[in-house]
């Protein structure tokens, strides 16, 4: 078997071409969100136009979720093995393809189904790109890497909460914007078959290990003690970003009456906006703290996630939309810390062999357990509320003061979902040090003790 050494001179630097592709990755990041969000947006007219519950809409984030989360290990792996440039120039090919045929669906099941396809192909894109990152740029710069790619979550959520609604009223359709979001996929798509790949593992300072294909790859990762907990952490903060997504339009229009072009602008100023201050801030932020000290990332995500979930609770409870708004708005804002703390800590608790599979893995829990659930959960509780609302009122139909208070009742679902993020995080906060001491070994074949990786070890 052929074996590979990085180039000595790359070692511990940034790449000559990480600042360009990085903007790359920013721009797939913003489409990849964007084209997600499309039917959260057009929530209320697809509930109309197929005669839809809350937990069929909630059914469709699931099942674009779920398979997003199955196929990122295989295209994890794949990316580890391969080229990744590739594999993520064919991902955009694929969700572009899907996102344009979206707009022929003609009913609930075919409207899934489609979506479905679409979670195929940018299930593709994170793992690959993060692995990306990771080469690109030296761990004391990654946090800032990793935000400003992270930029693209809330510049796509402003985007498409502005934007969809203006194309759906302009072109009288909700089809419209699955249309248009079709192109700049395609253009993406040739900048990555394009660019120049850097080396696995260039941009380490210390590299101990030849970088040789690994053999039991997700066994080896799982035998970390800190992974675990980050999947928890990370589960219990998709969840609520799922669940809050996916019906902050239907929450505007329905709780506080407005119509879909404001509520639209609210939820972009609300997610997109206070997203954008967010990851402009921590990103830097966790990086000092880092330097400061080695968990520092942990101290901060811990922190994060729980002054994140008290602000969104205190704006559930506020009644007026101004307060509301606000308060959200400075929960989500904190709540990016999440994303600058974790998928660093991902990377450094593994050989850069293993980093594309590691983030696949993380990103398939999470996913699978936390985003594909929070959807469903919100809008399944939606329904019980709303319908134990219409049997106080000794109603024969819903009505949609019922829907209203179904929803917003639904909604504290999301801090309890990040109070379990942060109690995680604080978790894993006391064996990641040793972990990443320790990920070398990975490449040593223990047997795997799952007891012990779950048991709860008194520092």
């Amino acid at each position: 078997m052929e074996v590979h050494q990085a180039p000595a001179p790359l070692r511990g630097h940034q790449a000559d071409n990480a600042l360009r592709v990085l903007v790359i990755m920013f721009l797939a990041n913003l489409l990849n969100v964007y084209d997600r969000l499309i039917p959260a947006v057009l929530g209320e007219r697809l509930r109309i136009a197929f005669a839809l519950t809350d937990f069929q809409l909630g059914l469709i984030g699931s099942g674009f979720t779920i398979v997003y989360a199955l196929s990122s290990i295989p295209l994890g792996r794949l990316a580890d093995l391969g080229s990744r440039k590739v594999v993520i120039g064919v991902g955009l090919v694929v969700w572009s393809a899907f996102t344009a045929m979206t707009g022929f669906a003609n009913g609930f099941v075919s409207f899934l189904i489609l979506r479905m396809g679409v979670g195929i192909g940018e299930a593709s894109y994170a793992p690959a790109a993060h692995s990306l990152i990771s080469d690109l740029f030296p761990s004391e710069r990654r946090s800032r890497a990793v935000g400003f790619f992270m930029l693209g979550l809330p510049l796509g959520a402003v985007a498409a909460f502005i934007t969809v609604g203006q194309i759906a009223v302009a072109f009288d359709s909700w089809r419209a914007p699955f249309y248009f979001a079709t192109v700049p996929g395609l253009i993406l798509a040739m900048a990555f078959f394009m660019m120049r790949e850097p080396v696995r593992g260039a941009s380490d300072a210390k590299i101990t290990q030849l970088l040789t294909p690994v053999a039991k790859p997700i066994r080896k990762i799982l035998r970390v003690r800190t992974m675990w907990w980050l999947i928890i952490a990370g589960l219990g903060g998709t969840f609520a970003a799922y669940g809050a997504n996916g019906f902050m339009m239907p929450l505007y229009q329905r709780y506080f009456h407005l119509d879909l072009k404001t509520a639209g602008l609210l939820s972009g100023l609300l997610l997109g906006v206070s997203g954008v201050i967010g990851l402009a801030i921590v990103g830097p932020l966790a990086d000092r703290m880092q330097k400061q000290s080695p968990n520092g990332r942990m101290v901060l995500g811990t922190g994060g996630m729980t002054l994140c979930s008290l602000f969104i609770l205190a704006g559930l409870i506020a009644k007026d939309v101004t307060v509301f708004s606000w308060l959200m708005g400075i929960g989500f804002l904190i709540g990016n810390v999440q994303a600058v703390c974790i998928y660093p800590a991902v990377q450094e608790l593994v050989p850069p062999q293993l980093r594309a599979t590691a983030t696949a893995i993380f990103m398939a829990s999470m996913y699978l357990l936390g985003g594909a659930f929070g959807t469903v959960a919100v809008g399944g509780l939606s329904d019980f509320i709303a319908d134990a609302a219409r049997a106080a009122d000794n109603a024969a139909t819903l009505t949609e003061n019922h829907r209203a208070l179904g929803l917003h009742g639904a909604m504290y679902l999301v801090p309890l979902s990040l109070f379990v993020g942060a109690f995680a995080m604080w978790r894993a906060s006391k064996s990641y040090l040793a972990d990443v001491s320790t990920a070398s070994r990975l490449l040593d074949d223990p047997p795997l003790d799952t007891a012990a990786i779950l048991s709860v070890h008194a520092k």
